[in-house]
């Protein structure tokens, strides 16, 4: 079978976001290109609370990730955090952790790199270091260029993140206070305190 997406990697995001809702029409999409080295990401966020985050390396699917997703994980969760501390919108979130941001974030990261290193068993983990950096950069700048020029994609994305930030928290709160109620109803409390005996038994020597 031929798979071929005529509008490349954004219409691939489409395709992946068939059947959800999404939160923005338009697919964000960017791409960079340096010392012979080709950077595209295409993402679109719905409202489900899954992520699905694929990446490639020369049209291979490095499905163990890699440098490139890693450089794109770390930039998405600073910009967005940035973006919504400058414009006051977390509130009482202070920061975001990156599962919150990535919360119904479909994406596709693409990178051509003249001499890739991959790892791991299958030999589908992206080792280059120097792509990290290029991804960060790449995000870093073109993700916040777009969220300042599109301010109502940017606030349901700020939305999106805060909600799943704030469902995190009081998971986690929740979980704290059972933990509590359990250790309460766990240990018993003596009401009065009882001397304590303990038995000795002494051996009698005789001196010859």
């Amino acid at each position: 079978e031929l798979f071929r997406y005529d509008g490349g990697i954004r219409e691939f995001v489409q395709h992946l976001n068939t059947n959800k809702v999404a939160l923005h029409g338009d697919v964000i999409y960017f791409e960079k290109e340096q010392d012979g080295v080709v950077v595209e990401i295409a993402m679109q966020y719905n409202d489900s609370y899954a992520e699905t985050v694929l990446t490639y390396a020369n049209n291979i699917n490095t499905i163990e990730g890699g440098t490139h997703l890693s450089g794109f994980r770390s930039a998405l969760t600073r910009v967005v955090n940035t973006y919504g501390r400058a414009k006051e919108l977390l509130k009482e979130e202070y920061s975001m952790s990156g599962d919150d941001i990535r919360e119904g974030l479909v994406a596709v990261v693409s990178v051509k790199v003249p001499d890739p290193q991959f790892e791991g068993q299958t030999k589908t983990k992206l080792g280059n270091t120097e792509i990290r950096t290029l991804v960060e950069t790449t995000v870093n700048a073109k993700l916040a260029e777009f969220l300042e020029e599109n301010p109502s994609e940017a606030r349901q994305v700020l939305d999106k993140a805060v909600n799943a930030a704030r469902a995190r928290n009081a998971a986690r709160k929740a979980r704290d206070l059972t933990r509590r109620k359990g250790l309460l109803e766990g240990s018993t409390l003596p009401g009065k305190l009882a001397d304590c005996s303990v038995p000795v038994s002494y051996t009698h020597l005789r001196a010859h």
